[in-house]
């Protein structure tokens, strides 16, 4: 990539850009706008994969919601999340998990690190 993107992109990046990784159950506080009032919505599950690429980084959580899963793609450097509360360390040996996809209670649990 030429300079000149680099440089607008290092403009765009969070300074608070929060550290956690796959496997880590994380509470995103993200902005959600309804006509001209806006409210903060907490989206709390495990991360299932980070993708990285400078400003363009994503990562996905994935909870379960009156029994059916839910998963949402996070911009980490949107403007629209507040925050993002690490909740619990995973212990996990791959990189993406998307084998948790197929398990529902007991079997779609990550070990906990104590840290």
């Amino acid at each position: 990539m030429s300079t000149i993107i680099q440089e607008i992109e290092k403009e765009q990046l969070r300074a608070d850009a929060p550290q956690f990784n796959v496997g880590d159950t994380v509470k995103v506080y993200g902005k959600i706008k309804e006509g001209d009032k806006e409210r903060i919505q907490v989206f709390e599950g495990t991360v299932l994969k980070i993708q990285n690429g400078s400003n363009r980084t994503t990562f996905t959580v994935r909870k379960i919601s009156n029994g059916c899963g839910v998963e949402k793609t996070w911009p980490l450097h949107s403007p629209n999340i507040e925050k993002v509360e690490i909740v619990r360390f995973g212990k996990v040996r791959r990189a993406k998990l998307n084998y948790l996809r197929d398990r529902v209670g007991k079997k779609a649990k990550v070990k906990e690190v104590l840290r």
